[in-house]
């Protein structure tokens, strides 16, 4: 599965949560501490948005059949997005804090499954080989990637592979079905789906959990000391999708829109534009050839 959410260092801002966070205790900089937990709370806010553009929704676009076995292949080239607005922490001590952007951050990747077991009749325990490679765009104003990161040029690469088992081929009115999780991160997807003359249609559901273990933020805190602040956020996502796709010749043109859950997690201060309480909005489209 494309499933990689890699080390993401976001300098953003947000609200300030209602416990402080102590790492931005006695900064002697008038209004910095207040500066520090909006960055904080910004990336803790904004990581489960991030993680959902790498992860998607459906590991193999448009489709929840397995490939057939040996000798199928599938590649898809898509490009992820969320909606997403990221609060200014230049601006922590207003009552509202404003975005410094808001709009669509994109994922493109390409993404593939490899048949290695047909299975039994009827679909069930085939099995796909997943893969994919995801290319993150780092040119977005105050988000930065780690850079131990793998890069290409100025946006940084991820890999990422997993497994797909299949539970039914289908067979119209009853559908096929597989499941599928990540061999690097906690994400599972259960999809179910029909296959038409010229369209497909899926749909699923998923839980993504989304970890860190090098995010921070730095910044001085005097002429010429650096503060860093870790944060190494960690958040459990559910999600619905459905997709579908069109035959075009010899390629399916594939679609995909979905919802990321919110979660309550206690910011004080009022987001503009922004409601991590809210499910949010993600999608994808891209291009599927298989054989």
């Amino acid at each position: 599965m494309q499933r990689h959410v890699f080390l993401l260092a976001m300098i953003i801002g947000a609200a300030p949560l209602a416990a402080q966070e102590p790492q931005c205790n006695n900064i002697p900089f008038p209004g910095a501490t207040a500066a520090c937990n909006t960055a904080v709370d910004g990336v803790r806010a904004f990581y489960p948005l991030a993680g959902m553009i790498v992860t998607g929704g459906n590991p193999v676009l448009g489709t929840a059949r397995a490939t057939g076995g040996l000798g199928h292949l599938t590649l898809t080239a898509r490009v992820n997005g969320i909606k997403a607005a990221l609060p200014d922490p230049t601006a922590a001590n207003q009552s509202v804090v404003p975005s410094s952007f808001n709009g669509v951050v994109p994922a493109p990747m390409v993404e593939g499954a490899v048949g290695l077991l047909k299975g039994l009749g009827g679909g069930l325990l085939a099995v796909d080989v997943l893969g994919s490679a995801l290319v993150l765009p780092t040119g977005i104003k105050n988000l930065t990637v780690d850079s131990n990161a793998t890069h290409i040029s100025d946006a940084a690469l991820g890999i990422g592979y997993g497994v797909r088992v299949g539970v039914l081929n289908g067979g119209f009115p009853i559908p096929a079905v597989s499941v599928s999780m990540d061999l690097r991160s906690d994400s599972y997807r259960a999809v179910a789906g029909w296959k038409f003359v010229l369209l497909d249609v899926a749909a699923g559901i998923g839980v993504d959990r989304y970890k860190s273990d090098n995010t921070n933020i730095r910044f001085y805190d005097g002429p010429t000391t650096i503060r860093t602040v870790v944060i190494n956020p960690t958040n459990t996502r559910a999600l619905v999708f459905v997709n579908g796709g069109l035959s075009l010749a010899a390629v399916k043109l594939v679609g995909e829109i979905g919802l990321q859950a919110g979660k309550d997690q206690a910011f004080v201060t009022q987001f503009s534009d922004f409601d991590p309480k809210a499910a949010h909005v993600f999608g994808g489209l891209g291009i599927r050839f298989g054989f």
